[in-house]
């Protein structure tokens, strides 16, 4: 780590009255892992824009190899030796695998024509590096999420690009790919690569990070290396203050069975990516935190696509709440039920990025806000307001477009929104994906509230420590049918590992 690559000096950036960055400064060596760390709304995405050309700064200097550049885009960016692999995704869900790795620089044939053979060959080379077995030609559409998110990191390999950002990349991916996906960071570390890794899971950092940068609150915090600190030391660097529990789990009074699901069957039609379900059954209770564990597509996100009626006329089974034998053909019939659903894909399926934080908020109850011909502006906004105050959303106000948002604060809008419907069963699909420690734990107590008022939960989650942390029983999932059952006393994570791969 003696080459410098890369020299960000006191970078700041504005919008309008907002100071997102103040003054930071952030070093890079050749052969090595920086680990870039902070709360969601630290700065971090701000920063990285900066020096991948999506954003310019307001002040401050980049150097490169100790060469003052000016990144005035993304383009510029891929010239100068910098890529990026984006949290959330940057694709184009019509084009096949081979295009999107490819994507603004396709093969050509002698003539002008696209060369798809050549070019599909060249992925199937950057694909088969992570281990996806998936045709180049497939549209991105097909696939699943964590696979969508593995074509992303092919990409940027695929740049050979000196300095590599990795924005969360690991956040929709399984732990037997983020292996995958370490073994290839540590090749390129081998070849010298300078690598800027971003994530919220304390115990990747650990693995791979040769130093750690944290930022809070648009500022710079320190450096320091990974071998001399500890995961509570970066975390009170984080958020400023000690987080000595992070799983808050007060004892709730569990009620009466709230949802019955006997014999679950999904069968998706012919040519689908989604995950076939054999035979589910299960139940939660009032005042009950049901988690379910397993690797990604094991079927995890179509039972609760079926619970919210999305594939109904796919889907065979009984399904009871609070006692009554409900039918649900469409998810207004789930919200009608007392069933709320909060997808996995904040900015795919649980947002309109280009409305509002308050209308995102209103969407599933605009009747409720309209029951004639004009709208409550006054009762809508009462509760806007409270749903911020409630989850600590970071804007300036509910007018912010849900676009602006961080990561974290778009997933606090999406939970306000289904928290707004009053729901008697809550289903969360990976509530905490990319979100940071801090803003982790207020939704774990969120959950933990809830809960005590009553509520039936269920939540997805990939992170087996946070599944175990949050719920009172956990059941596994394995190849679309539900392999075993665990009281949060009995489980760990060997234990739920064991049961999801058999």
């Amino acid at each position: 780590m003696e080459k410098v690559l890369l020299n960000m000096k006191a970078i700041s950036k504005t919008f309008g009255s907002v100071q997102a960055l103040k003054e930071v400064s952030l070093d890079l060596y050749a052969g090595e892992v920086l680990a870039l760390m902070g709360e969601n709304g630290a700065g971090k995405s701000t920063l990285m824009n900066i020096l991948s050309g999506s954003l310019q700064p307001t002040k401050g200097e980049i150097y490169l190899k100790g060469e003052k550049v000016t990144v005035s885009g993304p383009i510029a960016a891929k010239k100068l030796g910098i890529s990026k692999i984006h949290q959330e995704l940057q694709i184009v869900p019509e084009m096949s695998v081979a295009e999107n790795i490819f994507l603004g620089r396709w093969m050509k044939k002698k003539g002008g024509s696209v060369d798809f053979k050549t070019m599909a060959a060249e992925a199937r080379k950057y694909l088969e590096m992570l281990d996806v077995h998936v045709d180049p030609a497939t549209k991105l559409k097909d696939l699943r999420i964590g696979e969508q998110q593995l074509v992303e990191i092919a990409k940027a390999i695929s740049l050979n690009s000196e300095i590599i950002i990795m924005d969360e990349p690991t956040s929709a991916i399984s732990e037997k790919e983020a292996e995958k996906l370490f073994t290839i960071i540590r090749k390129l570390r081998s070849e010298g690569k300078g690598i800027i890794y971003i994530t919220h899971r304390m115990e990747e950092i650990f693995q791979i990070a040769d130093r750690l940068t944290v930022m809070r609150d648009g500022t710079y915090i320190g450096t320091v290396k990974a071998s001399e600190t500890s995961k509570d030391e970066i975390i009170k660097m984080m958020v400023g203050r000690d987080m000595s529990e992070q799983y808050p789990k007060d004892p709730t009074e569990k009620g009466e069975i709230a949802l019955k699901v006997e014999n679950l069957t999904y069968t998706p039609p012919a040519g689908s990516f989604r995950r076939s379900l054999k035979n589910i059954s299960l139940h939660v209770r009032h005042g009950e935190v049901l988690g379910i564990a397993g690797l990604a597509g094991a079927g995890r996100s179509e039972l609760f696509e079926c619970l919210a009626g999305v594939h109904y006329k796919d889907t065979t089974a009984k399904i009871s709440i609070d006692g009554k034998e409900v039918t649900i053909k469409n998810p207004a019939d789930a919200i009608k039920a007392g069933i709320s659903f909060a997808t996995e894909d904040r900015k795919g399926t649980g947002l309109v990025l280009q409305r509002s934080i308050g209308e995102n908020m209103s969407l599933p109850l605009l009747k409720k806000f309209s029951p004639a011909f004009f709208m409550k502006s006054g009762e809508e906004k009462k509760e806007w307001n409270k749903q911020m105050e409630t989850l600590r959303v970071k804007a300036p106000g509910t007018k912010t477009l849900a676009s602006a948002l961080s990561g974290g604060n778009q997933q606090k809008v999406v939970l306000g929104r289904w928290l707004m419907t009053e729901p008697k069963i809550l289903l969360l699909d990976e509530p905490t994906r990319g979100i940071d420690v801090g803003a982790k734990a207020e939704i774990y107590q969120l959950i933990n509230n809830l809960a005590k008022q009553g509520m039936a939960i269920i939540v997805v989650s990939s992170e087996l420590p946070e599944v175990i942390g949050i719920s009172d029983r956990i059941v596994t999932f394995c190849e679309g049918e539900l392999t075993g059952e665990y009281l949060q006393e009995e489980a760990t994570q060997e234990k739920l590992l064991q049961s999801a791969t058999k």
